[in-house]
């Protein structure tokens, strides 16, 4: 198949907040591609009903950074996110939620199927059925999105995502371009999708660079020592992350941890979360400032940099990626 980057009429970014999302929606800038046509999509992991395994600031400083390049933001989440999902019980999956063009909200799925059990935190496999946090959490309530939009129908759109190889062997065997899981070209009503993934074989230094170049100032996680923006309590951390996790969010970290013993199955099988944060150290760039940044449902500093404010790359730049898949 022949892929055209400028062939289609609506953009749509998979938009974590993270660098890598950030380089591809300013690569997408550097294609001249007009703003009008981009959409950001945040999938918030924990829903609507409270924050629990990801950083409080994440969905206000996504909302920021469209509002400072002049484009929509759209968000998506499984009703009762990460945790309700967590404690299903002999339960059906929840619904998917998703903010709709017209400012109403869209609502699918969570009537049929088989109940099921969970009580139990995701597993670090490359598996997405023990991994669910990715598939229930992300992929599966951005297609429900697209599939259940009218206005995706008999255009071209095309869903870019920031996964790179240099992140994990897996990710290094991702496709650069394919047709998106939402696809429906064949169908009476074609849905044309395709997925493209134009950072696959960038290296950190070149996300870096570009975010820089456009002045772009990076999420407070980063500044704070980590390497990757994904949850604050990510099952991929390692110990350091997590004893920083658990220097900023206490009593999260202590319900975690006593969760883990209710499930009798503990997020990292070689020992229990207590035991590997106690081995850690938390990162010595967390500062009372920053850490209050992170944990506000409110982020209040510019996205990008006034020109009299130097562009500094933060603490956790080439740090530890721990194991993304």
């Amino acid at each position: 198949m022949e892929y055209d980057i400028h062939g289609y009429d609506r953009y749509i970014l998979n938009f974590s907040g993270g660098k890598d999302s950030s380089a591809t929606f300013l690569y997408l800038l550097d294609q001249g591609i007009p703003r009008d046509r981009v959409e950001l999509w945040h999938q918030d992991i924990d829903g609507r009903e409270r924050t629990f395994f990801d950083w409080e600031v994440t969905p206000d400083y996504c909302r920021r950074f469209a509002q400072a390049f002049g484009v929509k933001i759209y968000f998506q989440w499984k009703e009762g996110g990460f945790y309700r999902e967590m404690m299903r019980e002999n339960a059906l999956t929840a619904p998917n939620c998703y903010e709709l063009s017209d400012g109403t909200l869209g609502r699918s799925g969570g009537t049929r199927g088989k109940p099921g059990t969970r009580l139990r935190f995701p597993q670090a496999a490359a598996d997405l059925r023990t991994r669910w946090c990715s598939s229930y959490l992300k992929i599966d309530v951005c297609s429900a999105a697209i599939v259940h939009q009218p206005r995706f129908q008999g255009i071209r759109t095309l869903v870019l995502s920031g996964e790179r190889g240099e992140e994990s062997p897996q990710r290094a065997k991702y496709a650069v371009w394919e047709p998106d899981r939402a696809d429906l070209r064949n169908g009476r009503i074609p849905r044309y999708v395709d997925r493209h993934r134009p950072i696959r074989d960038w290296k950190e230094s070149e996300v870096w660079a570009i975010i820089e170049r456009y002045r772009v100032r990076a999420h407070p996680c980063y500044y704070m020592g980590w390497g990757r923006c994904s949850c604050k309590f990510c099952i991929f951390g390692n110990r350091n992350q997590f004893a920083s996790a658990a220097h900023i969010s206490p009593a999260l970290t202590r319900e975690i941890i006593g969760l883990e013993g209710q499930f009798g199955c503990t997020i990292k099988r070689s020992c229990d979360l207590g035991d590997l944060i106690a081995s850690g150290t938390p990162y010595p760039h967390i500062t009372d400032e920053l850490k209050a940044l992170a944990t506000n449902y409110d982020y209040d500093r510019p996205i990008i940099l006034p020109r009299d404010e130097p562009w500094l790359l933060p603490a956790g730049a080439y740090g530890e990626n721990c194991g993304a898949m």
